[in-house]
């Protein structure tokens, strides 16, 4: 892995593919152990998690799982904005079922309150979050996070998914920002 440039940043190799498909296994074993006797619908978060949420769901083998797919956006560039806009919303039925939010990266819990909120009006039996990524040092709301595959410190990231401006997303490894 070397380094690359996207606009005007450089990245470096920060985790590779290979820690990274060991982390989803890891994850995806504790769901399969934990919700095997549930109908859970897993719920990837747009963009970012698409990538993670891929691997995330070969890897499980309960017969009823069922994934869906919602959109929110909270960054521009390398920045949130403090506000989450959902661009793309649910359209499944969660009555009753096991929710299970894949997340790309969770770092101030933010855009997951949000979401939890929202979901919690449709009257879901559980709601459980999977992020590929927290950052518990830059966590500012009380989340719980059920299913972590890394834990990184607080830095910007691309890669497997994560962006730089919608740039870096098919990245097979994650990279971080070279400090000048």
């Amino acid at each position: 892995m070397d380094t690359i440039k996207l606009k005007d940043l450089t990245f470096k190799p920060y985790i590779s593919k290979e820690e990274i498909a060991t982390a989803v296994k890891n994850v995806a074993a504790r769901i399969n152990k934990d919700l095997a006797d549930k109908n859970p619908l897993f719920l990837c978060v747009l963009n970012g998690a698409f990538v993670f949420a891929a691997d995330l769901f070969r890897e499980i083998n309960i017969p009823d799982a069922e994934i869906s797919f919602i959109r929110m956006k909270s960054y521009i560039g390398t920045h949130s904005t403090g506000e989450v806009h959902m661009i793309s919303g649910l359209h499944e039925d969660i009555s009753g079922r096991t929710v299970v939010i894949i997340e790309d990266i969770v770092d101030s819990g933010f855009t997951l309150i949000q979401l939890k909120e929202k979901l919690q009006e449709c009257n879901p039996a559980d709601i459980k979050v999977a992020t590929l990524l927290f950052k518990p040092e830059s966590l500012k709301y009380d989340v719980n996070i059920d299913y972590v595959a890394l834990d990184i410190p607080p830095a910007f990231i691309v890669g497997y998914g994560l962006d730089y401006d919608e740039l870096g997303r098919n990245l097979k490894d994650i990279y971080t920002i070279v400090q000048d």
